[in-house]
């Protein structure tokens, strides 16, 4: 059982679904099936739901073996906290026009530290 990946897998997925909406009340309202459309503003909905879709599933993943490794519930929790909050902020920064840099810049900052720390936590442990 993993209680607190779960957690953070659940409010994830409704990241997940909020981006894809965008997408599809977009393509449906301009009539764009495949592609952009040369659509700026489609791209960037993509691009948003793209980014999210290849950076989440291995945070999730990683987080997962640190529960399974019986890292203590803090620690699964902050980087938990961590992935979701750096992809609200990335999603966010996708979200207005223009785009957001701030929040685009912190997002992806505490996305990638949250897999640096759970990469180099679960080598540690592995190795020690």
């Amino acid at each position: 059982m993993l209680p607190i990946t779960s957690i953070y897998a659940a409010f994830l997925a409704l990241i997940f679904l909020a981006l894809s909406w965008r997408v599809i009340m977009f393509r449906r309202g301009h009539r764009v099936s495949l592609g952009d459309g040369d659509s700026k503003d489609l791209r960037q909905r993509s691009r948003a739901q793209a980014n999210f879709a290849e950076y989440t599933p291995i945070g999730l993943i990683l987080l997962a073996c640190i529960e399974l490794q019986g890292a203590p519930a803090i620690a699964v929790h902050t980087l938990g906290a961590m992935l979701l909050i750096g992809r609200a902020l990335h999603a966010r920064a996708f979200w207005v026009h223009p785009m957001n840099f701030t929040f685009r810049t912190y997002g992806m900052l505490l996305t990638l530290l949250m897999i640096l720390f759970s990469a180099l936590g679960l080598l540690l442990h592995a190795l020690i």
